[in-house]
């Protein structure tokens, strides 16, 4: 089931049960998503095996956008966390909208973007060694 524009399906309904892994990290991302109905965890995975989550997006929430941005692999994972219905917006969809807009507004989103990549980076492993050491994040 998908969205059309005319006879181009441009946004597909994509559905995923509880625990189900949407994207992993370090893979390419061709779609950014709209959580519908449902709930979504976003994580990184440190030390091979140790996972840091970095947040929940619910409904009406927008995930994944950073890897068509700036077409960098996929900075963390996602996985449902109960049955969960979501839009993904393909790459060519995203890329033609983005054509479209202001070259000096594309340049700053994609500064802003890498910026929050190295802070979403450095904040996970600084999270992690606080764990290591026995200290308490609250979240």
């Amino acid at each position: 089931m998908g969205i059309t524009d005319g006879n181009k399906k441009v946004m597909d309904r994509q559905v995923f049960a509880m625990d189900q892994v949407i994207f992993r990290e370090g893979k390419p991302g061709n779609a950014a998503y709209v959580v519908q109905e449902g709930k979504v965890e976003v994580f990184k995975t440190l030390n091979g095996d140790e996972e840091v989550i970095l947040g929940t997006i619910e409904a009406g929430g927008l995930f994944g956008e950073l890897a068509l941005v700036d077409n960098k692999p996929r900075m963390a994972s996602a996985r449902a966390t109960e049955r969960t219905v979501l839009i993904a917006i393909n790459r060519q969809t995203f890329e033609k909208k983005m054509a479209g807009s202001d070259r000096f507004i594309k340049a700053i989103l994609r500064i802003l973007l890498g910026n929050y990549r190295t802070v979403v980076r450095r904040a996970a492993l600084a999270e992690a060694k606080l764990k290591e050491h026995g200290i308490p994040i609250d979240n």
